[in-house]
């Protein structure tokens, strides 16, 4: 989720990254609608963890970006759900919120990829064409 919802930079440096030619960017998830392409997800073997952590807020905010939800959030959404985690379910959750974390970061570069594989379909052929002939004339 967190590289879906990445917005990519160019490189350090590059053209590409001069702040004169920024444009609008878009997430990954933003990008896969605009072009009607199916977005990528990796089988969920339990998806009533994933639907509490998106429940609870996946991360925190902090004055410096994002960080993983603590234990006070964790037991905090406990409390106000009436739902009693199993330790192993509530260390999970944490370890969940703080790969989120570090895939978010990881993902803010352009060239960075899925942290799953999935098979390329002939439409994300068919658009990565026609982007590289707008492109190249």
């Amino acid at each position: 989720m967190a590289w879906l919802n990445a917005t990519p930079k160019p490189p350090t440096g590059s053209r590409r990254a001069d702040p004169e030619r920024q444009v609008s960017r878009l997430t990954r998830i933003d990008q896969l609608k605009r072009d009607k392409l199916p977005i990528p997800m990796p089988p969920n073997p339990a998806p009533h963890i994933t639907g509490w952590l998106i429940a609870m807020g996946i991360v925190q905010p902090t004055g410096m970006g994002i960080a993983a939800l603590g234990w006070a959030e964790i037991a905090g959404w406990q409390q106000s759900m009436c739902i009693r985690l199993s330790p192993w379910e509530a260390n999970l959750l944490r370890t969940l919120s703080s790969a989120y974390v570090a895939e978010s970061r990881r993902a803010e570069s352009e060239l960075c990829s899925a942290p799953h594989q999935v098979a390329v379909t002939q439409r994300e052929i068919d658009v990565e064409v026609a982007r590289l002939e707008q492109l190249l004339g």
